[in-house]
């Protein structure tokens, strides 16, 4: 089943115009790395019709509706989140040597990885500027929330690169580095609208509970996308995670459960050089054999509930609810 986002899916329009005006105040070398990232050009600077869902966004835009403000008081929130998002993944695909972001070529394959450091660098230090500059207790408190989920995403990603060099890693331990890089920056975006329009506290407090399960739930997906997603949903090639050996929470799963087939994908993963095509096929089939990627779906439906609940007891308007709960459900139901 393939879900469309609901009406806050047209937080990316919204958003655009005030993202992209905030990229034309970057020296222009680096400029042209962030508009080719974001989809706005291709490699030679030409105009180039693509981009994510602004899935943050909508939440950041949600989170402000949710405190009762208008659109635009939290759209630097919005913009803000997007461009720490950006910076995230830039440095992401440049130390996961991925080539591919979303169907078109990552950012370092084209103007190289020093130049995609530091338009990362950049759209980071952008962000804070952009909430700083509005200039009320609520975007300073904002400043704040947003710096602490990017040094949360950071401490996720030393995790993540200290995994790929243990054969021992938990489940827990897998979760505890999920959290961080990417729960921590969703928490962020489902609760920092309502502390940049100074709403109510036990409102934020909710939405980054939300965002935080919800976050888990979307990694959970993400990982079993990176096993079995189609090259046309995920944007990469098939089997992209276990090319990489990638220690994704249904590969943990599967290597932790004790079972004959997980020893083989252990013994499989451990072996030199690099990955056949007919080992990658194997291998995903040893993780399925000794329950890797059941428990992953099990898991993701699991932070899915808790996530929804956290929306049943806290005072916001109906249609705002049910787009939190719409969301919830589209990250987790993407086709794989």
């Amino acid at each position: 089943m393939t879900l469309t986002l609901p009406p806050a899916g047209a937080a990316r329009e919204l958003v655009e115009p005030m993202l992209r005006e905030a990229v034309d105040r970057l020296d222009p070398h680096v400029a042209r790395v962030a508009r080719h990232h974001f989809g706005w050009t291709d490699g030679d600077g030409r105009p180039y019709a693509a981009g994510g869902k602004a899935l943050r966004s909508a939440l950041v835009v949600l989170s402000g509706r949710a405190a009762g403000a208008d659109v635009e008081r939290c759209l630097p929130a919005a913009v803000a989140v997007e461009l720490v998002h950006a910076f995230s993944l830039l440095h992401d695909d440049v130390m996961d040597d991925d080539p591919v972001r979303r169907h078109r070529p990552a950012a370092w394959t084209v103007f190289g990885r020093s130049q995609a450091i530091l338009c990362g660098n950049a759209l980071f230090a952008l962000a804070g500027e952009l909430l700083l500059e509005q200039g009320t207790p609520g975007y300073v408190a904002a400043a704040r929330t947003l710096h602490r989920a990017t040094l949360s995403l950071i401490a996720g990603q030393a995790l993540d690169l200290e995994f790929e060099d243990r054969a021992d890693v938990t489940r827990e331990e897998c979760l505890r580095m999920s959290w961080h890089k990417t729960a921590a920056l969703l928490s962020c975006a489902c609760s920092i609208g309502v502390t940049a329009v100074e709403g109510p506290v036990r409102l934020a407090d909710v939405l980054a509970a939300f965002g935080t399960e919800a976050g888990l739930a979307f990694q959970l997906a993400d990982d079993l996308l990176g096993i079995w997603g189609r090259a046309e949903v995920t944007g990469k090639p098939v089997l992209a995670d276990l090319r990489t050996r990638k220690k994704s929470l249904p590969v943990v799963a599967a290597l932790t459960g004790r079972t004959e087939a997980g020893g083989r994908l252990a013994a499989l993963l451990a072996g030199p050089g690099q990955l056949s095509e007919a080992d990658l096929r194997e291998a995903a089939c040893l993780v399925e054999e000794a329950g890797g990627r059941a428990w992953a779906e099990l898991e993701a439906t699991r932070r899915l509930e808790a996530a929804t609940r956290c929306l049943d007891d806290v005072d916001m308007p109906a249609d705002v609810r049910e787009e939190f709960r719409h969301i919830a459900r589209f990250i987790t139901s993407r086709d794989h």
